[in-house]
């Protein structure tokens, strides 16, 4: 039985390395060794659940256990897991299909350690197919939002700024002006969160424009 577990063990380990490999590519916050790591934990805590538990039952005749129990928990506890690969910044959310697929891969380390090989199988192509195809053909709907902070040492150039992204089509969701008192004067700071399309997301239009402007200064984009 042993030989049967480590198989299962390692198969777990290459079906998330498979859909790791994909978030590696994407280069998201959780790539293949995090990926590997879950499924072959879940394959493990399935085993145990399975069959960590025939000595001592062996030992205490008559006595009976939940199978599903460890197995149950590690649906929980790969929440947290996926809760630290989602980002919230300022309204901005980043994260939540990496965690859906750790969340995922989860299941099919699980599979595996029970010996649903061909579960687990399916249950990682259709994870890819969910990853790569279906964004291939429905990727570019919806929208999405980006945070720029900028700087000028002229107040105008931030209400010329705002208008000329409106007129460029960008929905301005939120906007913050903060004033710095300088040696040499007062530096404005604009915090904007813009929406764009997602058929435009390899669209810089929006950073052209500012760059435009000689006056402003983009700090950072998010």
């Amino acid at each position: 039985m042993t030989w049967i577990f480590i198989f299962r063990l390692v198969v777990a380990g290459l079906l998330g390395t498979a859909v790791g490999l994909e978030r590696e590519w994407r280069v998201k916050e959780a790539g293949f060794r995090t990926h590997f790591l879950v499924s072959l934990g879940s394959a493990l805590f399935m085993i145990i659940s399975q069959w960590g538990f025939d000595e001592f039952l062996a030992a205490h005749d008559g006595l009976r256990l939940d199978p599903s129990r460890v197995a149950a928990q590690v649906v929980s506890g790969i929440g947290f897991i996926g809760a630290g690969a989602i980002i919230f910044h300022r309204q901005i959310v980043r994260g939540l299909t990496t965690a859906a697929s750790l969340w995922a891969i989860s299941g099919v380390g699980m599979a595996t350690g029970a010996g649903m090989y061909g579960v687990a199988i399916a249950a990682t192509v259709l994870t890819l197919v969910g990853l790569e195809v279906l964004n291939l053909f429905f990727g570019n709907l919806g929208s999405h939002r980006i945070s720029l902070v900028f700087s000028t040492l002229e107040r105008d150039a931030v209400s010329e700024t705002l208008t000329r992204l409106r007129e460029a089509g960008y929905a301005v969701v939120s906007f913050e002006l903060e004033n710095e008192r300088t040696a040499t004067g007062i530096i404005y700071r604009a915090r904007l969160l813009i929406q764009i399309r997602k058929k435009s997301r390899s669209d810089n239009t929006f950073l052209e424009l500012l760059q435009q402007d000689k006056r402003i200064l983009v700090e950072r984009i998010i």
